[in-house]
């Protein structure tokens, strides 16, 4: 990628074998990333994001704006988020292995041997949060893959830094972040229909915008719910 500056806009520029310039406003610090047509001369591309400049301010304002979760010291007390839903962690140290389990409805009781450090603490909390995880994306798959005749060639979990989820539509290949086992399921469910129609459609043009008005009316009212809730920490580390 090359860099520009238009005004005190910086950005990333990609030129790629594309039809249509596509600007991205990405998240923590709203960075610019702009993917241009490889053709397409630095001109017209400085003129296609001026005409944006509005926009991509308040973008940047509102990634601002955004709560943040703090670090967590991974002790009792603390706040942590499954489904969408707040639970209070119960660390309770013993020997034997480390394990997380859920208790009533919002206790996460993580149990582990004594001295864990915090990074292993959140390690076995990780852990089990891409269990859920994976357990709900397989049960999600055989709903919607048929609806939408696409399956993937593969699927993964893993921490990303700047989407909720990402497909290769040369490979079939699927990635989702680990963060979503902290929202709401519906998100869930919509990030996942939304790289399955990648499948069928690669660009989010007006036909892919249709598959996904089909199968989700509500998805945009679920794209907002996502995007309003508090992102993973202030250092967004991942």
């Amino acid at each position: 990628m090359s860099q520009m500056e238009i005004g005190s806009v910086k950005l990333k520029l990609d030129r790629k074998a594309i039809k249509h310039l596509h600007i991205s406003v990405v998240p923590p610090d709203g960075r610019v990333k702009v993917s241009a047509p490889r053709q397409m001369t630095d001109t017209a591309i400085r003129t296609a994001v001026a005409s944006r400049i509005g926009w991509i301010r308040k973008q940047q304002r509102d990634f601002r704006a955004q709560a943040r979760q703090s670090d967590r010291q991974m002790v009792s007390g603390e706040c942590h988020y499954l489904w969408g839903r707040p639970c209070r962690l119960r660390v309770v140290e013993r020997q034997g292995r480390h394990e997380v389990i859920l208790s009533g409805k919002n206790t996460l009781r993580l149990y582990v041997q004594p001295g864990t450090s915090i990074q292993n603490k959140q390690s076995v909390l990780a852990e089990h949060g891409r269990t859920l995880l994976k357990a709900e994306v397989e049960r999600l798959l055989k709903i919607w893959s048929p609806k939408i005749g696409a399956t993937p060639s593969f699927w993964g979990i893993k921490k990303m830094k700047t989407k909720w989820g990402s497909c290769n539509t040369y490979t079939k290949r699927i990635w989702l972040n680990l963060e979503l086992v902290k929202k709401p399921p519906e998100c869930l469910e919509y990030i996942l229909v939304h790289e399955l129609v990648h499948l069928l459609e690669r660009h989010h043009n007006e036909r892919f915008k249709a598959h996904i008005d089909r199968l989700i009316p509500s998805w945009r009212e679920r794209r907002n719910l996502l995007n309003s809730l508090p992102l993973a920490f202030e250092n967004w580390s991942y």
